[in-house]
């Protein structure tokens, strides 16, 4: 699924683009800066100064959702989710009020109330760092009686304690730009009543919408964020969302997953030379993926990829997906329907290829001047 090797350099005019601006140590901050600017026009986008790392002007517009997603309990009040505490006591959920660090959890309703204890190896929704028990906090806040806790107090819990207790459970190592994010699972309003406070950290997959099942324990996967060849993400306002099939509407496809480790041992690299070997490695396993070195240009798209922080190369993470796209007239990406190894529409129409000369030749305006002779290509 993905390589080093380093096999022929392509033709230059199947070479991603030259860089165009300062090399790297402002790289997402001048991605924010320049989306206006390079995100116009109808000729491709320079790569190199388009990253995937782009994309992460959709955390602002998932936010929302990511907190609700991830912090997550029962929402149907026919279930009792809670501990065992009196004889006298209801115990509906044995599963959830039982689960321990290293258990995993799945269910299939959306109310949770299938909910199950799995193996980890199999699918599964969460994996429980830690439960933590909120009726020894200090105070009242969660004592007999008390209330239960709104959306934004269970988002302060989460941070207070799953952040810490996932980071434990890991090792230390959380990839935290990775494929996991940290979740919080807690009991529903009946439980609550019959007095369960405890509350269970662990980890999901991350995803834009939903809880897609992960499969392996997460403190012994490999964390990078990375889907695999032949995976398109779909597209919401002009942003990428989770994987969908390539013949529905969507907003990059993976051409191909790098293996950082393959060139780089011990500490994290360099980004110029991390970026060099990407975009050298995109370059050649694009081309065979899309079945020929003008493919990406010929349907005027754009190579895409991100690279390793600090932070993630600690963590163990080491691949990265190379993404073929399109710019869209304003910030994001333009729609696309099929997959780039055949015939795509781009915004419903069928790409055209730019020139040879690899400029666009813009239609003169009413009245104005003729453009004197172009350049043939030699």
């Amino acid at each position: 699924m993905s390589s080093s090797d380093h096999a022929p350099k392509p033709e230059p005019s199947s070479r991603l683009p030259k860089r165009g601006l300062p090399s790297r140590p402002g790289a997402v901050r001048r991605s924010f800066d320049t989306v206006r600017g390079l995100f116009t026009g109808d000729t491709p986008l320079p790569a190199p100064t388009l990253r995937w790392g782009l994309l992460l002007v959709a955390a602002g517009a998932v936010i929302a959702a990511l907190v609700t997603l991830f912090v997550t309990g029962f929402d149907n009040n026919k279930i009792e989710a809670h501990t065992p505490g009196s004889p006298g006591e209801p115990v509906v959920d044995k599963e959830f009020g039982t689960a321990v660090k290293g258990d995993c959890l799945s269910w299939s309703k959306p109310d949770h109330s299938d909910l199950s204890k799995v193996r980890c190896d199999t699918k599964h929704m969460f994996e429980v760092a830690a439960d933590v028990d909120m009726s020894k906090y200090p105070g009242k806040e969660f004592g007999p009686g008390s209330r239960f806790p709104d959306s934004l107090r269970l988002t302060e819990l989460k941070e207070e304690h799953c952040v810490p207790a996932v980071q434990q459970y890991m090792g230390g190592k959380f990839d935290p730009r990775g494929r996991y994010i940290v979740g919080l699972m807690y009991p529903s309003p009946d439980g609550w009543q019959h007095g369960d406070r405890t509350l269970r950290c662990g980890l999901q997959y991350a995803a834009s919408t939903g809880t897609p099942p992960s499969v392996g324990s997460a403190a012994e996967h490999d964390q990078s964020k990375v889907y695999g060849p032949g995976v398109c993400l779909g597209i919401n306002q002009n942003l990428p969302t989770d994987p969908v099939d390539c013949g529905q509407v969507h907003a990059v496809e993976v051409v191909s997953t790098i293996d950082l480790g393959q060139r780089f041992q011990g500490g994290p690299p360099a980004k110029d030379d991390q970026d060099k070997f990407v975009e050298d490695e995109c370059a050649r396993t694009s081309s065979d993926y899309l079945g020929g070195p003008d493919v990406v240009r010929n349907k005027t798209l754009t190579l895409f990829f991100d690279y390793l922080d600090a932070r993630s190369w600690m963590a163990g993470s080491r691949k990265l997906d190379c993404m073929v796209g399109k710019g869209a007239d304003r910030e994001g990406f333009a729609p696309i329907t099929g997959s780039a190894k055949g015939d795509i529409l781009i915004n419903g129409q069928a790409p055209q290829p730019p020139p040879n000369t690899g400029r666009s030749t813009p239609t003169p305006l009413p009245g104005a001047a003729p453009l004197p002779a172009q350049p043939q290509p030699r």
